[in-house]
């Protein structure tokens, strides 16, 4: 990926993503940690591209709205869900 001129926090928001979603599929007790994490990490990468291509891209500002929407969704729907996943 680096020798594509690919932005690695992008792989590592992915990684976390990948993570996190196994952890939630098999209710491990530290995917609420990833979640914290992921959720930081995505609204930060979020808000950056939204502010600096929505008004030149509005198709990869548009969806990255609804990442952002989304990323708030599931972390809410973790944390509803904390207690199952730390027994």
């Amino acid at each position: 990926m680096i020798l594509a001129n690919f932005a690695p926090h992008i792989a590592i928001i992915g990684i976390f993503s990948l993570a996190t979603a196994y952890g939630a599929l098999r209710k491990r007790p530290w995917t609420i940690w990833l979640t914290i994490i992921l959720f930081f990490a995505a609204t930060t990468f979020s808000a950056f591209m939204i502010y600096n291509i929505l008004t030149r891209d509005y198709i990869l500002g548009t969806s990255m709205i609804a990442y952002l929407i989304l990323t708030w969704i599931f972390t809410a729907y973790v944390a509803s869900k904390r207690n199952t996943l730390e027994s």
